[in-house]
């Protein structure tokens, strides 16, 4: 995964998003406590999170600095800071050789951080369209590709409902519902 994948998981979380930005966004996002406007914003962290990883490179731990979005940011706006965050993260990842890492819970390459920002955009875009009552689902090929980045021990089936169950949000036929998970994303070499 790099950073196309990225800018395509951010383009699908704006087309679904955009077009409900005047809706009521203090409800919670689908299962989550966050509010759909919180979620958005926590994506917005992440993406800049993994990008300050990517650009400096700390091998113990995250950067000790948090994105603020403003609580008066109307909807529209928290998606803006969500597309600058991916923007950077993007810029990021297009400029990391290979062979770079950078800390998440271990030595993470840059692809591990693509993934990583891949999943956090559709799964928390699904979180926020599911407190919306708007009918969407991650793409597929994006999901099995997180899927066999971050989750190599995934059951087979169809990649959706894989992602969405190995992240507590959905079931699987013979399987108990997660209450919890981590993902993969560290790899030493």
């Amino acid at each position: 995964m790099d950073h196309q994948d990225v800018d395509a998981a951010v383009a699908q979380m704006l087309r679904a998003l955009s077009p409900h930005a005047a809706e009521d966004w203090t409800v919670p996002a689908g299962p989550l406590e966050w509010s759909c406007w919180q979620t958005a914003a926590h994506v917005g962290h992440d993406l800049l999170a993994y990008a300050g990883q990517l650009a400096a490179r700390p091998d113990t731990a995250y950067l000790p600095f948090d994105l603020n979005v403003r609580p008066a940011a109307s909807p529209a706006q928290v998606l803006q800071v969500v597309a600058a965050c991916a923007g950077l993260l993007s810029s990021a990842l297009a400029t990391a050789g290979p062979a770079l890492r950078a800390w998440h819970w271990g030595p993470c390459d840059p692809e591990g951080f693509a993934a990583m920002g891949v999943a956090e955009t559709l799964l928390h875009t699904h979180d926020i369209t599911r407190g919306l009552a708007v009918d969407w689902m991650p793409s597929a090929p994006q999901s099995a590709a997180v899927l066999d980045r971050l989750f190599p021990d995934a059951p087979h089936g169809e990649p959706v409902r894989v992602l969405l169950w190995c992240t507590g949000r959905g079931e699987l036929e013979g399987l108990p519902r997660r209450t919890s998970w981590t993902w993969k994303a560290a790899r030493p070499d």
